[in-house]
C-alpha cells in the first residue's frame, strides 16, 4: 500500500526468494495489462492523478484471485483484527 504523504517503501529481494520475484513480476504484468494500456500518452498529462486513482481501485475495490476474491484492504483488515 502507498501511505498517503509517505514515499513508497523499497527493499532488496534476496536471490533465494524465488516466490517474491514471481510476485513482483506478476504485479508488473497487472500494471501493464490493467493500467498502462488504458493510457493515451499524448493526452495523459495527469498521470500522477490517474495512478493514485488506479492504486485506490486496485487496493480497495478490485478482487484478487490470490486473496480468494478479497481486496488487499480486506485482507489487511482481517490480519489486523
Amino acid at each position: 500500500f502507498r501511505l498517503r504523504g509517505k514515499p513508497p517503501i523499497s527493499f532488496w529481494i534476496s536471490l533465494g526468494r524465488v516466490l517474491a520475484h514471481y510476485e513482483v513480476e506478476r504485479s508488473h504484468r497487472t500494471d501493464k495489462e490493467e493500467f498502462y494500456q488504458l493510457l493515451t500518452y499524448r493526452d495523459d498529462v495527469d498521470l500522477e492523478k490517474k495512478l493514485v486513482t488506479w492504486e485506490g481501485f486496485y487496493n480497495y475495490d478490485r478482487p484478487h484471485d490470490a486473496h480468494s476474491g478479497k481486496t488487499p484492504y480486506e485482507v489487511l483488515r482481517e490480519k489486523l483484527r
